[in-house]
């Protein structure tokens, strides 16, 4: 295993049923299968990252096939860009695993490991009771809870990530993959709560000691039940701006219709 103990960064070994450190420092895997690593002390608030609440909402949404072509787009270019001779894959910020077990399909044909790594814990623990063939762990993204250059291809959807940690744990010739919205993302349902809707600023992708090697475009329609598109809503960053008449109007509806609008970029590291 290429975790490393988040309180020394010694690296971690499995035995029976936990991960210990030279320095002793032990972590316990949970019944679901998964291991907190998120030490007390880099915890930002009692229980960080999405509740159960919103977790639900987005794997309700995910679940309809929604962002099935983005998972698929990602999917074939991890395919094609996984390098030889790859030990391990990691997907950061990977929520309740729908994209995460995609990924480890691929993975496997290939004889290599695939991690996913959250904040929440509830999302972990929900990914982890439903697909056992990946190794979970809660942790933050911005304190990699890996040994230095161990980790093939990484991929990043949405989620933050300091380029200091995505340099340090990615292998030479690994890749990052990365999916951003583009400038017209799911613009309807900004308009519903924007007096003013402007578009997402381009994003080009560029990740300090990476090179951008391939960028993709994904647009297409959604026609969502007034069901999905409040679990969308509830599973954005606009849940916090939307007043009581929004939440009403989309459960009131019988078809919204909202576009997406992704980037997705491939990185190399350089050396």
């Amino acid at each position: 295993m290429p975790f490393s103990c988040p309180l020394c960064h010694l690296p971690l070994q499995r035995r029976e049923n936990a991960f210990v450190c030279p320095q002793r420092h032990q972590f316990d895997l949970a019944k679901e299968g998964y291991v907190n690593l998120l030490p007390v002390q880099h915890k930002r608030s009692r229980d960080p990252g999405d509740s159960a609440e919103m977790m639900q909402a987005r794997r309700a949404f995910l679940d309809a096939g929604h962002y099935q072509p983005l998972r698929d787009a990602i999917g074939v270019l991890l395919q094609a860009r996984l390098p030889g001779q790859a030990d391990a894959i990691l997907d950061i910020g990977c929520g309740e695993g729908y994209y995460t077990q995609a990924f480890a399909a691929i993975a496997r044909h290939h004889g290599v490991k695939t991690f996913g790594l959250d904040v929440s814990k509830a999302a972990i623990r929900a990914a982890a009771k439903r697909y056992q063939q990946v190794m979970f762990c809660v942790a933050s993204s911005h304190r990699l809870p890996f040994e230095d250059k161990r980790i093939d291809a990484i991929v990043r959807i949405y989620a933050p990530c300091k380029a200091e940690e995505l340099a340090r744990v990615i292998k030479p010739g690994g890749v990052v993959i990365t999916a951003v919205p583009g400038p017209r993302h799911l613009l309807e349902l900004k308009g519903l709560i924007y007096d003013e809707v402007k578009l997402h600023a381009e994003n080009v992708g560029e990740i300090e000691g990476f090179k951008v090697v391939e960028t993709r475009a994904l647009a297409y329609e959604m026609n969502l039940t007034s069901q999905e598109a409040v679990a969308l809503l509830q599973m954005t960053p606009f849940a916090w701006r939307a007043k009581p008449e929004v939440w009403e109007k989309l459960a009131a509806t019988e078809c919204f219709r909202c576009q997406t609008d992704f980037t997705i970029h491939c990185l190399e590291r350089e050396d």
